[in-house]
């Protein structure tokens, strides 16, 4: 009850007293323009600690209701609508986030930089768009003064980190053994495995800002090189600590650590002293918002990367491969000069190769990845019994309409192998994810051994009869 008493407390006190607060500190309307200046300044200041209170509050809500339901029958359907509830909410601020800046970007590869511009303006866009005229202007720097309603553009990207963070916890580092770690791979300690995910997030950030400030920087192609190889190194690193799936999510987070840490780092202290320099009528430096702007473009390429990784775990040709490291690579390699193409195109640029090229790498690991058939010679007659056994053995403590799996309260995906009719109707799924990504069970929990897997192939491949 205690528990329960404190939970609704601060259900109340996050919705409420925030809200409560940022409205206390309007301006009255008869303040002058100098007061009202001040107020809009407090208020966008406390917003930030605002906005983390909250976050803080919802994940120790989360934290007090597990611990209340930790041991009990509730437990893995509690995690498995933290799960759902946690992912919905880390798609919608990544929409948001990668919306705005694939927005700005296109922006900056579309305006106008010749035609009857003001001084003070580096380029304009007239546009239209949901039946409406739209005209937007560039500074050079700054306007001459600096409006109360600024609008910044921040919380999406931290908001899409914390919930991706919060989601690599509840899947992967709450249960380490079951989705994390796989002994056929590395033999690691949840602790050790956890220790090394978020290390590794750290390592990569270091090595990103190291490269950002040396010369290469001042060299796009040899930069994006040299980026890429590390890139193509965490993966291969990665690929061979985690479990497959693990590895492709954690590349992923790596990603998404760099992209946030360009924003809260680099581009949000850049705008910040930008405006600051702008309110106190001091020389802005234009190399700041420079700066900002090239990290802002890295994320920009690294946005197709991530958001393939984020849907790979539904695909087991790409990370269940045995060389799936080269292909997370190839991968992220194709889809990033898919988004060169498309900024080209922005700015009225024409390139022959770059979409061909990305379209053939795609075509070619597609082909890389197509599962070798067996030969008949292979395999001896099969029978169903001999393959519901198996299935019986290792596959329907998950997959069954009442699941006896510690994790799954309900069958993954909704498959379930209760009937021999819906074993055969799955036999393709079966043929990818069991056979030939050998992804399946999960993290190889049951034990199914190659032999089992050789028969379910070859019972398949006689057509998969009863």
């Amino acid at each position: 009850m205690m528990i329960l008493a404190l939970i609704v407390f601060l259900i109340l006190f996050l919705f409420f007293v925030p809200s409560t607060i940022l409205k206390a500190l309007e301006a009255p309307p008869q303040y002058d323009s100098q007061l009202r200046r001040i107020f809009k300044e407090t208020q966008h200041n406390l917003q930030g600690s605002i906005y983390g209170i909250i976050v803080l509050g919802m994940i120790a809500i989360a934290a007090l209701i597990y611990v209340a339901l930790k041991g009990t029958p509730y437990e893995g359907h509690y995690m498995e609508w933290l799960n759902l509830i946690i992912r919905w909410a880390h798609i919608i601020f990544g929409i948001a986030w990668i919306g705005a800046s694939f927005y700005f970007v296109f922006l900056e590869n579309a305006l106008n930089r010749t035609k009857n511009l003001r001084d003070e303006l580096a380029g304009n866009l007239w546009a239209v768009h949901g039946g409406g005229f739209y005209y937007l202007e560039k500074y050079k720097v700054a306007p001459k003064e600096i409006p109360e309603d600024l609008h910044w553009f921040r919380f999406e990207a931290y908001f899409t980190w914390i919930t991706g963070m919060c989601l690599l916890c509840v899947v992967y580092y709450f249960n380490a053994k079951g989705f994390l770690i796989d002994t056929n791979v590395l033999n690691l300690s949840p602790t050790q495995a956890v220790g090394i995910g978020l290390g590794s997030l750290v390592v990569g950030w270091l090595l990103y800002v190291a490269l950002s400030k040396s010369p290469l920087i001042h060299y796009g192609y040899a930069f994006a090189l040299v980026g890429f190889l590390v890139l193509v190194g965490f993966a291969y690193f990665y690929t061979h600590v985690f479990n497959s799936r693990a590895a492709y999510i954690h590349f992923g987070a790596l990603i998404g650590t760099l992209m946030v840490g360009n924003v809260f780092f680099v581009i949000i202290p850049a705008q910040t002293e930008m405006v600051k320099a702008a309110k106190e009528g001091r020389p802005l430096n234009p190399a700041l918002g420079k700066y900002a702007g090239l990290r802002s473009l890295h994320n920009n390429y690294l946005t197709f990367p991530v958001l393939f990784v984020m849907i790979s775990n539904h695909f087991p040709s790409t990370f269940g491969h045995e060389y799936n490291w080269a292909v997370l690579a190839a991968l992220s390699l194709a889809s990033a000069g898919i988004k060169h193409y498309f900024n080209l195109i922005e700015k009225h640029q024409q390139s022959l190769l770059v979409m061909p090229l990305s379209v053939l790498l795609l075509v070619a690991v597609a082909f890389v990845t197509a599962p070798k058939s067996a030969s008949d010679k292979d395999c001896k007659p099969v029978t169903f019994a001999e393959v519901n056994t198996i299935i019986q053995k290792r596959c329907v403590s998950c997959h069954s309409s009442r699941p006896t799996d510690d994790v799954w309260t309900s069958p993954p995906n909704g498959v379930v192998y209760d009937t021999p009719e819906k074993i055969v109707g799955l036999a393709e799924k079966i043929m990818q994810r069991v056979v030939v990504t050998k992804t399946m069970p999960q993290n190889n929990k049951t034990n199914m051994t190659d032999e089992e897997r050789a028969l379910i192939g070859c019972w398949i491949q006689q057509g998969a009869k009863l």
